[in-house]
């Protein structure tokens, strides 16, 4: 039970809608973007979506030009669980305030907006919107409905702290985001460095059958080394490289679904992945899942161990994605395993990733895309005639072993902020001093 007076926010804050920007005037690029709920996490915080950013060309009311810390709460429900859901603007000057949020300010001193940011990830205020919300379908809520919410206030001084305490998590939790971001792209470029432009370092033997020694280490393609055109992938490639079927090179097998499955059953089943968990996030990692199967189901699993390799062959097709735990596999997933001719897991992954765009267009499905094990396995692949080098699987696992380090941190301080969050909004913990990232004060 919380410590501290329960009150409703009804004067004490107030919420604006924002404004009807016209559908005719989207564009996909430009300066300025207009915000949706889908620029918000379910459980709170602002995601970006570059790549399908609705952007504005016509003028618009200065006011719905938002400022960076400006609070943003979603009034309508676009997927499960995001009705409330309230998001901080990262910017100033780029991200336009539309309709369907709404933007809150304090009215009362009592109040702190950023306090108020994390008060709305707790279940409590979560449960109180999505009761009141209207729509049978998609549920819409109302700045009258918001006010109506009650919530404890400790003391804005309090108030001030737990929001410090908090937001250090979660900047150091964005973070890292921007830290893998930085190594999957460093691992992409590698990538087309060698297996898609071909300007992988010259080896001396290639140096000297072409006759110029003074090009190893050279890029290949850029330098002049031979290229043949490959009719089966229709494009040029080194001349001594081969083409292969995935099929005759790479074992891949479809996944199951047993039954009878349950959630939070990790004491007593096997962890089971869906389709839902290549979707949760961009994460190349799968470290764990909210389905279990029964140990009755177990003998009709699909099991594969920790590192295995797996890919989408339905609703959303073709993500690749790479387990971390022992579990069974959906039968929406497609193993990759068998690996020959130097092949490992992390380089296929980024095999899939770039070839993702092609493979789509061989899905059926009007409305969703679906892959035959067939299709994955007719697909070609060009290699060096020696098969992969140690030297490039070796740069590939040493990113993903950084990604992957810095992805259980984001996991540990992710549970650290789930578990403080209810506990500091109901005064069991609470915090001393001066908050800063490096030093939380908490007591």
């Amino acid at each position: 039970m919380t410590k501290w007076p329960v009150k409703s926010l009804r004067g004490r804050i107030h919420v604006k809608h924002g404004f009807s920007f016209k559908g005719e005037h989207f564009k996909s690029t430009g300066r300025y973007v207009v915000l949706t709920p889908g620029n918000f996490h379910e459980a709170g915080g602002f995601k970006r979506n570059e790549g399908k950013d609705k952007c504005y060309s016509e003028p618009f009311p200065d006011e719905y030009l938002l400022k960076k810390g400006d609070v943003i709460v979603a009034m309508t429900e676009q997927t499960d669980g995001l009705l409330g859901s309230m998001a901080t603007v990262p910017e100033s000057d780029h991200f336009l305030h539309n309709q369907r949020l709404g933007l809150v300010t304090a009215l009362t001193p009592d109040v702190d907006v950023s306090f108020l940011y994390h008060l709305f990830k707790t279940k409590s205020v979560r449960e109180q919107i999505r009761r009141s919300a209207s729509g049978s379908k998609v549920k819409h809520t109302s700045p009258d409905r918001i006010y109506d919410v009650l919530v404890s206030l400790p003391p804005p001084e309090d108030q001030s702290r737990i929001s410090a305490v908090l937001s250090a998590l979660d900047a150091k939790i964005a973070l890292n985001h921007r830290i893998n971001a930085e190594f999957e792209a460093m691992a992409k470029l590698l990538y087309d460095y060698w297996f898609v432009q071909f300007d992988f370092p010259i080896s001396a033997a290639q140096a000297a059958a072409m006759c110029k020694p003074k090009l190893e280490g050279k890029p290949y393609r850029t330098s002049g080394g031979p290229m043949v055109f490959n009719p089966d992938l229709k494009r040029e490639i080194p001349e001594d490289w081969k083409v292969y079927e995935l099929g005759h090179i790479l074992s891949i097998s479809r996944g199951a679904s047993p039954r009878p499955i349950d959630e939070f059953l990790s004491d007593s089943g096997i962890p089971w992945i869906k389709i839902s968990d290549a979707t949760a996030s961009d994460n190349r990692f799968i470290l764990g899942t909210k389905q279990f199967i029964l140990k009755e189901g177990g003998p009709m699993a699909k099991i594969v161990p920790p590192d295995t390799l797996i890919l989408t062959n339905s609703a959303t097709p073709a993500v690749p994605r790479i387990t971390k735990i022992h579990s069974g596999v959906h039968d929406g997933w497609l193993v990759i395993s068998g690996y020959t001719l130097g092949l490992t897991k992390d380089f296929m992954f980024h095999y899939f990733s770039h070839e993702r765009p092609r493979i789509i267009c061989l899905g059926n499905g009007s409305i969703f895309k679906n892959l035959k094990t067939d299709y994955i396995k007719g697909l070609k692949i060009s290699l060096p005639p020696d098969g992969v080098s140690n030297e490039i699987t070796t740069h590939f696992k040493q990113i993903s072993d950084l990604i992957y380090n810095v992805t259980q941190q984001n996991q540990e301080l992710t549970s650290l902020r789930d578990w403080l969050l209810p506990m500091l909004m109901n005064g069991q913990v609470t915090v001393g001093g001066e908050v800063s990232c490096g030093d939380a004060g908490i007591v």
